[in-house]
């Protein structure tokens, strides 16, 4: 078995940019700040150019294209101005380039082969005067300057690098991982990246890390690690419980079998619609799919409704008697969410469970609303009772439903809690997919997302 340092160092070989790569991205960062500084010559309030982020901070790594500017501005400047000056500035500098929106609007394009995001701000005192949610980030970047050194910065490379392996980086609402601020910080916390893999397998959720001793307020989230510039945020508020016990997973995989592959795992093959179908057929459930156009949102915006309404979804199938066995959702040009029921059909009767008969107010209540209800015996829609099990009156009343397949194409499927605009698409139309042969069409667009579903892991 590899020893632990010599992966580590294998990989940091691999992640470490040369001396090559150090120098371009210098050269380019000088001179987009030439031309945001010749850019904003004209503007009629004082601002500075600063470079944050990984590679202002010598922790990115190497392949990573990425340069971030930022633009600042005087606290006094109005913000409609702010994201007017702003762009101008961000169209001088990139051309080329397009607008994005964070909290505000800025200019992101390409420069010399480097993706560059151009960022106005403001030019606070202190992180806990920001008045944008930006503002913070020179001071993390002045922060980590101050106290990473090189083997440090490459412990950090190391971490990314696995937190990456493992699908657990990155801050977005589609991943909800680690951010690379929040890498960092761990690593400057347990001063190395093998003392933090050893103290993550141990760690019991929720765990609170406060670097500057803040000490001012409580989080309610597993993982609190509090801003050294802003005792008001928890950096890891955007992590999820699952990205948090898949790297404790992963770090015990790690110190136990030491090996490149988790830092650099293969993407499974495609499979194809023959698969799923084999896959479906051993498994004896019934998949059912609901594929629609993907809403034209930023990720951030898609992916939390995505998540809203595979939850109220699957809520849904489940109270009328649908065991879900488990639920995924895929995007691209198309939106998919998947359920994998282990039952897919339901008796026409329903049991309904009163109040006891000893509570009287509500049990009269409850006998008078079914004891002349006879439905329709004729069709089969009858109900049966009341009558006293264990001491509650019962009804066997009509189900509403009888297949998931009938419920997924009712208009009741929109009294789920729903994303707003993945209900907008739904509204518009969506193919209802049932069984084997119907969700393999899936292959074709979601073939690696399916060999994950069917082949899970940690």
């Amino acid at each position: 078995m590899a020893a632990f340092e010599d992966v580590v160092a294998a990989v940091r070989e691999r992640v470490e940019p040369d001396a090559e790569e150090r120098s371009r991205l210098g050269t380019v960062v000088e001179q987009l700040v030439e031309r945001t500084e010749s850019a904003v010559d004209d503007l009629p309030v004082e601002v500075d150019v600063l470079q944050v982020g990984s590679t202002a901070r010598g922790t990115w790594l190497s392949g990573d294209r990425d340069i971030d500017l930022f633009v600042r501005f005087p606290p006094d400047c109005d913000r409609d101005d702010l994201e007017s000056y702003g762009l101008d500035v961000g169209h001088a500098v990139l051309p080329d380039g397009h607008e994005e929106y964070a909290e505000h609007p800025y200019v992101k394009g390409e420069f010399e082969g480097f993706d560059v995001d151009l960022v106005p701000c403001y030019r606070v005192e202190s992180a806990t005067d920001i008045r944008s949610a930006v503002d913070r980030t020179p001071f993390h970047t002045r922060y980590l300057e101050a106290r990473l050194d090189d083997d440090l910065a490459n412990d950090v490379r190391v971490f990314k690098q696995f937190l990456t392996g493992i699908g657990a980086y990155g801050s977005d609402l589609r991943t909800r991982g680690f951010s690379g601020f929040l890498a960092e910080l761990l690593v400057l916390e347990h001063d190395g990246l093998r003392p933090l893999l050893e103290a993550a397998v141990d760690w019991q959720p929720p765990v609170r890390f406060d670097p500057e001793d803040h000490g001012t307020r409580e989080f309610d989230d597993p993982l609190v690690v509090v801003d050294p510039t802003d005792p008001e945020r928890n950096v890891a508020a955007v992590l999820s419980a699952a990205n948090l016990a898949r790297l404790q997973h992963y770090a015990r995989e790690l110190l136990d079998d030491p090996r490149e592959s988790l830092f650099f795992p293969e993407s499974p093959d495609p499979l194809s619609p023959a698969d799923v179908r084999e896959f479906v057929a051993d498994r004896g459930t019934t998949p059912v799919a609901l594929r629609f156009p993907a809403p034209d949102v930023v990720e951030d915006q898609l992916y939390p409704q995505l998540d809203k309404s595979l939850s109220g979804v699957r809520e849904a199938l489940e109270r009328r008697g649908f065991e879900v066995l488990r639920a995924d959702l895929f995007a691209d040009d198309s939106a998919v969410l998947l359920f994998e029921l282990g039952v897919a059909e339901r008796p026409a009767v329903e049991r309904h469970e009163g109040p006891p008969v000893h509570v009287r107010r509500h049990a009269a209540g409850f006998y008078e609303k079914y004891a002349n209800d006879d439905g329709d015996p004729e069709s089969g829609d009858r109900t049966y009772g009341p009558f006293v099990d264990d001491g509650r009156y019962v009804v066997e009343r009509p189900r509403e439903f009888t297949t998931a397949t009938a419920f997924l194409e009712s208009d009741a499927l929109f009294d789920a809690a729903l994303g707003v605009h993945v209900e907008d698409a739904l509204r518009d139309g969506y193919d209802l997919l049932a069984g084997g042969d119907a969700v393999a069409d899936l292959a074709g667009e979601f073939g690696v997302e399916l060999a994950r579903y069917f082949d899970p892991r940690p």
